[in-house]
């Protein structure tokens, strides 16, 4: 099956997904949208982020004829999974369920935090994710604004990144939680501040990787599986609806060299 795998983001963040799914798939085709134009999602209403998240998803199946549409953003995943998975005509995965079961595995004691935008963490959504795991855990939750802006800057570190930090992740850290969910596909770019702040015994879990694993899963089971060909090398497109020059350079530098160039995406009319 050559068609391409759908990616979409608010901006950067879903890049630690299409790098999983990349490094995991190297056969598939990928096309990802970055709508770095109306970044960030996190303060966004849910029914604006709703709306944003169905034209990039139907701007993936109409002009990309993908056959999966991968939602790599947690507050586009929490706002509008539902209505993705009912409306399109294709295999719709999310980062929230594979990221929540990875939480949970990877506690000890039982207590597990989680850590988001504003939106991701209002709606609920990562609550209802670990309750239907059925595991005996204590979940608690926090919302992390500033973070996004942060990577989409390309600042990963420094004393300001830090100190923010300390500040927003103290009700985790004083929760006494042994594993934490980076609940938004830009916080991985993070991981060594919040590691710090949160200390050695804490497991900082990804959903980056489990998405990947979740979507070959479900691609396999459907036999939708793009077969390696030695004529016929992986393709991977990348859009962006703001400037493009400033997403293809700090894309690349987050993704690495399959962020060679962007094209412009613009939101239908």
């Amino acid at each position: 099956m050559d068609r391409p795998i759908g990616m979409f983001d608010s901006g950067f963040g879903g890049l630690t997904v299409a790098r999983a799914v990349i490094d995991l798939l190297p056969a598939e085709n990928v096309v990802y949208i970055g709508d770095t134009g109306r970044y960030p999602y996190g303060p966004r209403p849910q029914d604006e982020v709703r709306q944003f998240a169905r034209e990039l998803a139907w701007s993936l199946v109409k002009q990309h004829e993908v056959k999966a549409v991968v939602v790599a953003c947690n507050t586009a995943s929490a706002a509008a999974l539902d209505v993705l998975q009912q409306e399109l005509p294709v295999l719709v995965v999310d980062v929230v369920e594979p990221g929540a079961k990875a939480l949970v595995k990877a506690s000890r004691s039982g207590r597990v935090g989680v850590i988001g935008t504003v939106g991701a963490i209002g709606s609920g959504a990562y609550e209802r994710a670990v309750a239907s795991t059925g595991a005996d855990v204590e979940l608690t939750s926090a919302a992390c604004p500033g973070f996004v802006e942060f990577v989409e800057r390309g600042q990963t570190s420094g004393d300001e990144i830090t100190i923010l930090a300390e500040r927003l992740l103290a009700p985790i850290h004083d929760a006494g939680v042994d594993a934490l969910l980076l609940g938004c596909t830009h916080y991985p770019y993070l991981a060594r501040v919040i590691g710090e702040v949160m200390g050695p015994d804490v497991t900082l879990v990804s959903s980056a990787d489990e998405t990947a694993f979740a979507t070959r899963e479900l691609l396999d089971r459907l036999d939708l599986l793009r077969l390696a060909a030695a004529d016929a090398p992986a393709e991977h497109r990348f859009y962006s609806s703001g400037d493009i020059s400033w997403f293809a350079d700090l894309g690349g530098r987050l993704l690495g060299p399959e962020l060679g160039a962007a094209d412009h995406w613009q939101p239908p009319e």
